[in-house]
């Protein structure tokens, strides 16, 4: 009984992380085709970091369950990276998106009005 309990816990083990592996490879495939598709600076730093914030630690998430499933081993540097990416890749990228705006690189704009830059006249400051 308890061998057959070991081998189920192993195939949704397995199971799981060929989620993560194949969901992460997903993300980070379109994150790929929406910098090549998408219009505009903004556009493309959205396709750029939010997708492959969610692929890569999918990805290592999947590589951490891989190596605690099959070798009974935590990795921390999996831990540490997953922490990082989440902290780092989204302020980049607004970070990027705030430099480009105020090198007066305009929106791609259908019907829409430029939000930030009104905000800014109204608050007397260049944007």
């Amino acid at each position: 009984m308890l061998l057959l309990n070991e081998i189920v816990i192993s195939i949704i083990m397995n199971i799981i992380i060929i989620i993560l592996l194949l969901s992460g490879t997903f993300f980070i495939f379109s994150s790929a085709l929406g910098i090549i598709r998408f219009p505009d600076v903004f556009t493309r730093l959205h396709a750029a970091t939010k997708a492959p914030t969610l692929g890569i630690i999918s990805i290592l998430l999947g590589a951490f369950l891989f190596l605690y499933g099959s070798h009974q081993l935590v990795s921390g540097k999996l831990l540490l990276a997953i922490l990082f990416i989440m902290l780092s890749s989204p302020v980049a990228g607004h970070m990027l998106s705030r430099a480009a705006h105020k090198s007066y690189v305009k929106p791609y704009l259908r019907h829409r009005d430029d939000e930030y830059e009104e905000y800014m006249k109204k608050k007397g400051t260049k944007a």
